[in-house]
């Protein structure tokens, strides 16, 4: 079992600079993926989407892959020619146009930005295999503290199905009381009303048999238990867990609500809340499980 929460990190020397490749995920239904990189090296980003998903199926996974220069600051080199030669430029339009010009910071910082050295960096086909090599050792890291996220998520799983299997178990006991406590209901009400009959009356025999009938949940239990096994069997399975849980716990609660709706017992009825309760937490925590 995987986790969909997940970090992993790695750097590598490249050339006299230093990449560090960071992987991040949170839980999302489908892999959602983004990548953030150089402009320069954007050529990888489909090799780097392949080597993602051999690690993660579903989650919002970010990319971020940074080459710093060997004094640890990020490595920003512009053309200060070509930007002073946009600044004339510029200077002399206005001057043409009688308008007054005073460059602003943030005008000044996007120019100087436009005309960033794309020499100064290896280029994608140079880089690729560092690239590559140091973002799998991001993954790998990455897949590490997601496998222990799970494992931790597992141990949570099963207690919570002990503990729903428990209350499966007690109404199963309880059902049989169910048709006898209502026939000895039925004989005191029609006491209490004045109406002496026997036991065997037929009447009375028809009517707890049709009670008997419709308060069955023999057919529900049994499928809640196959929903048991199946539900543990994935859990401790090594494929894709998240989709294929989500519909057996749907049916899950499917069985249960109709064990609560036919089964007209205050035992049974306590027990049917207990389970709902339980798997609504289960449901809310394997939102986060790949």
């Amino acid at each position: 079992m995987k986790s969909m929460t997940g970090f992993g990190r790695a750097t590598a020397s490249l050339g006299a600079h230093t990449l560090t490749a960071q992987v991040s995920s949170v839980n999302r239904k489908t892999l959602d993926l983004t990548v953030k990189l150089p402009e320069e090296w954007e050529s990888l980003e489909p090799q780097i989407n392949d080597l993602v998903r051999k690690y993660a199926s579903r989650g919002k996974v970010h990319v971020d892959l940074e080459l710093t220069g060997a004094n640890g600051g990020q490595t920003v080199v512009w053309d200060e020619t070509a930007v002073g030669e946009t600044l004339a430029k510029l200077n002399a339009l206005a001057a043409k146009q009688g308008v007054a010009f005073q460059p602003s910071s943030e005008l000044f910082w996007q120019i100087a930005n436009s005309q960033r050295k794309a020499s100064e960096l290896p280029s994608a086909e140079t880089a690729q295999t560092v690239v590559l090599a140091t973002l799998e050792a991001a993954l790998k890291s990455f897949a590490e503290m997601r496998a222990r996220e799970g494992a931790t998520l597992l141990t949570d799983f099963l207690a919570r199905v002990a503990i729903i299997q428990n209350h499966a178990t007690t109404v199963a006991e309880r059902a049989p009381q169910v048709p006898k406590n209502y026939r000895e209901q039925l004989m005191q009400r029609l006491r209490q009303a004045g109406l002496e009959l026997d036991l065997n009356d037929e009447r009375v025999l028809k009517e707890i048999a049709l009670f008997a009938d419709r308060c069955d949940i023999a057919e529900e239990l049994t499928r809640l238990r196959s929903h048991f096994e199946q539900f543990i069997a994935l859990l401790k399975s090594n494929g894709e867990i998240g989709r294929k849980s989500e519909f057996i716990l749907q049916e899950m609660g499917r069985e249960v609500h109709t064990i609560g709706s036919k089964a007209n017992d205050l035992t049974i009825s306590r027990n049917v809340i207990e389970l709902k309760n339980e798997l609504e937490r289960i449901r809310e925590q394997i939102a986060n499980v790949e």
